[in-house]
């Protein structure tokens, strides 16, 4: 697994190209990154489809209850069946944007 830290949130990327192994990795390893907000980059799976995502979505609801961000960057999936309890989007620029909003929205109470 590759760790890239931003300002603001860190980048993990899969270096094995297994998702199962990944997602196991990013839960067992879960109090590494457990103050930081998380961006999973997922560009490298051009077949990504909803059941890779739903892998990541129990260590997503726990990491939100947190109170800090996890998204998933893959632009494969269609906004239509992505469930309300994962952020995916198409870019790291999107989820950068997005954990910003967050912020925010935490800094005022939301």
């Amino acid at each position: 697994m590759k760790i890239i830290r931003k300002e603001g949130y860190i980048i993990l990327k899969d270096s094995e190209h297994n998702l199962i192994n990944f997602a196991e990795k990013i839960t067992e390893n879960y109090i590494d990154y457990r103050d930081d907000n998380v961006v999973i980059d997922l560009r490298d799976f051009p077949n990504f489809e909803l059941k890779d995502a739903l892998l990541f979505l129990e260590i997503s609801n726990i990491h939100r209850a947190e109170k800090k961000s996890f998204v998933i960057v893959n632009s494969n999936l269609s906004i239509d069946v992505i469930p309300d309890e994962l952020i995916v989007v198409p870019s790291l620029q999107e989820a950068g944007d997005i954990i910003k909003m967050d912020d925010l929205e935490r800094e005022l109470g939301f």
